[in-house]
């Protein structure tokens, strides 16, 4: 079984159900967790077009829209610093031993990084399901972490399985 499982969250709409699944797999091995965010100020929502605008046109607008975009940034940071600590403790009080870090830059990269530094003998990480240009132009970071990993690498695509209110009619997260 597994005694470290690092897991990988952007934040997107698959975010708490690639949580859920590594919470019960670590519970269920008995493994601890680190939970690991990745901001990236070169990828969307992140990206801002101010920085694409030379600094001889305007430099004092310039400015007013660096400072802008900082605070922006600063605000984003502790919202998932937020969002990171609620998910620790959620786990902790589900009796898993578990850490998170937030870091800055590439995303596949620091994955492995972390991975390897941790110790970790399992990585969770979600796939957008990025294909063809889209890919090639925005790189794959399940791509990258399945090719430069240090251990075991689960990827996890698919419906989020929904609720419905008619129990009778739901169907079964996996079959």
């Amino acid at each position: 079984m597994f005694h470290k499982i690092l897991v990988a969250l952007d934040k997107s709409e698959t975010s708490e159900y690639i949580f859920e699944q590594a919470l019960f797999m670590a519970k269920a091995s008995n493994a601890a967790m680190m939970l690991l965010h990745v901001l990236s100020p070169l990828e969307d929502p992140y990206l801002n077009p101010i920085f694409l605008q030379p600094e001889t046109i305007y430099p004092s607008l310039q400015t007013e829209a660096i400072k802008r975009y900082m605070q922006a940034w600063d605000e984003l940071k502790n919202e998932r610093l937020t969002w990171m600590q609620s998910l620790t403790q959620t786990a902790i009080n589900a009796g898993v031993k578990t850490e998170f870090t937030q870091s800055v830059g590439s995303a596949g990269r620091l994955i492995c990084e972390l991975a390897s530094s941790w110790q970790a003998d399992l990585i969770i990480v979600g796939r957008r399901g990025h294909s063809g240009m889209t890919e090639l132009f925005l790189g794959s970071v399940s791509n990258y972490v399945l090719h430069h990993a240090p251990c075991s690498v689960m990827t996890m695509q698919g419906l989020i399985p929904s609720i419905s209110t008619n129990t009778a009619t739901t169907k079964p997260a996996f079959t």
